[in-house]
């Protein structure tokens, strides 16, 4: 699975505004069969998105120990050889799957290199007190709260926002890895989504101020 002959390969977009890629639920289920293009059309659609991820929410110390766009890439290329025993349960299984991967990855990694992490866990990394470049756009205690609400959203109102915000994937690009319809209504998921979070968000602050 060469990155280098995967392109974009988003699905294109018709004049009725449905994507014209295969959902990721679809491509799975080719995968299991034994479908290679499924497997590298899985790999592309996933492998910058996560890259922007991982990159938003290392601090420097560790993007600096460990490259994490060949970490992610190589997680991803061993994670599809074993995509036989994944079950797409829900919506956004998959990407929470990988990005779960990743982190692993990136733990044994920094543990390998003699770095033990400290105090702070985000998204199930724990890292020192230095910021990532998503506590430095938002500031800590705001990442803090961002945590909490996300853990009590539903998992596909999570995938939305994750993949939005920290992914910075496009909603054709969100079409495809949550199975909407069209861009449009990757957008419209997408917003309530957010609507979600800001209440959320909300309530664990009051909460904090209470206490």
């Amino acid at each position: 699975m060469d990155p280098e002959q995967n392109g974009d390969n988003r699905g294109s977009v018709d004049a009725s505004g449905s994507v014209g890629g295969e959902s990721t639920f679809q491509l799975i289920e080719r995968a299991h069969a034994g479908d290679q293009e499924a497997l590298d059309r899985l790999f592309a659609r996933h492998l910058k998105p996560l890259q922007r991820w991982a990159h938003g929410r290392l601090p420097k110390w560790a993007r600096d120990l460990a490259d994490t766009q060949d970490l992610v890439q190589d997680t991803l290329i061993q994670t599809f050889r074993n995509i036989g025993t994944f079950e797409a349960r829900r919506v956004g299984a998959l990407q929470a799957y990988l990005r779960q991967g990743v982190l692993n990855r990136i733990r044994n990694e920094l543990r390998r290199k003699g770095r033990h992490p400290g105090s702070c866990n985000l998204d199930g990394i724990e890292v020192e007190s230095a910021d990532s470049p998503l506590e430095q756009a938002i500031g800590r205690e705001a990442v803090q709260r961002y945590e909490r609400a996300l853990q009590v959203l539903k998992p596909d109102e999570r995938e939305a926002i994750i993949a939005r915000v920290e992914m910075g994937s496009s909603y054709e690009e969100i079409a495809e890895v949550l199975g909407k319809p069209t861009p449009e209504a990757a957008r419209k998921a997408v917003g309530r989504a957010l609507e979600r979070l800001a209440q959320e968000m909300a309530r664990v602050a009051e909460r904090s101020e209470s206490r």
